[in-house]
């Protein structure tokens, strides 16, 4: 059997945990690739000393192709209910698209072409920086199929519709620029300062109070689609248990002690 544990490069870089996608030509995502992407992503959610996550890939050409078609042609990979064969991954496709739990933010450093699942997976993270030379398109339509791993889901309401009707219907391509512009992506960067910049990203994140970041997750998908006073509603009465911790925990005292002192608060997540 084929050893494929270098596809994906797992590591702790103190409460930062580095996924790196690293599958030859176009890190195109099967089944197994998922399932370890799946693992890594319940790790980040369940060990308390991971804060915050950070996805890329090796290379500086492409991302990832998303699904891997050469797989589906061969019938190693179903197309009919695809979502059939990741029923036991909470993650669902790439791990990360249906990971309905997990309050720890995912930041994704693009740092090449961002395509089809690939672009999919990438919208499922909190924060996009990407590289100045990054394309994003979604070219399923002209093979029959539907992007529907999270673009028709997420896509119109990160974009105005029509731009996001270009994109499923015209596999038309977005540039980086133009991504930010509209607000698809958070910054744009030049490559060389890539990985400087998302990890400067995730050592703020990492430095600020656990709970109080989980929260901002925990709270926004709570509230989706809620009009203002039902927000409240449900942030007042809600099943909100990391919210409810966070404002009796002991960072919060710290944070407000630390700020009166004039002095760098030391959070530990309680």
């Amino acid at each position: 059997m084929t050893d494929r544990s270098e596809e994906l490069m797992v590591e702790r870089r103190g409460a930062v945990l580095e996924i790196t996608l690293n599958r030859p030509k176009v890190n195109a995502i099967d089944f197994t690739l998922s399932r370890m992407l799946n693992d890594a992503i319940v790790t980040l959610r369940d060990d308390p000393d991971l804060r915050v996550g950070l996805l890329t890939a090796t290379g500086d050409r492409i991302f990832s192709a998303g699904w891997d078609l050469k797989a589906v042609d061969s019938g190693d990979q179903q197309l009919d209910n695809w979502w059939e064969a990741d029923v036991d991954l909470p993650g669902g496709f790439a791990g990360l698209t249906e990971m309905w739990d997990l309050n720890k933010p995912v930041i994704v450093a693009l740092n090449g072409l961002t395509i089809g699942g690939g672009f999919e997976l990438a919208m499922a993270c909190d924060l996009i920086i990407a590289a100045d030379h990054v394309e994003f398109a979604l070219p399923e339509m002209p093979l029959g199929m539907v992007p529907d791993a999270g673009a028709i889901q997420r896509l119109p309401r990160r974009l105005p519709y029509n731009i996001a009707m270009e994109m499923l219907l015209l596999g038309r391509r977005m540039s980086a620029e133009e991504a930010a512009r509209r607000g698809l992506v958070n910054a744009v960067v030049p490559a060389d300062t890539l990985m400087t910049r998302a990890r400067e990203w995730a050592d703020q994140i990492a430095d600020s109070a656990p709970l109080a970041v989980q929260t901002v997750k925990e709270v926004l998908r709570a509230i989706e689609g809620d009009t203002v006073e039902n927000a409240f509603q449900t942030m007042r009465t809600g099943d909100l248990p990391v919210y409810r911790k966070m404002l009796k925990s002991e960072d919060a005292k710290e944070g407000v002690r630390a700020f009166v002192e004039k002095r760098k608060p030391v959070f530990r997540g309680e």
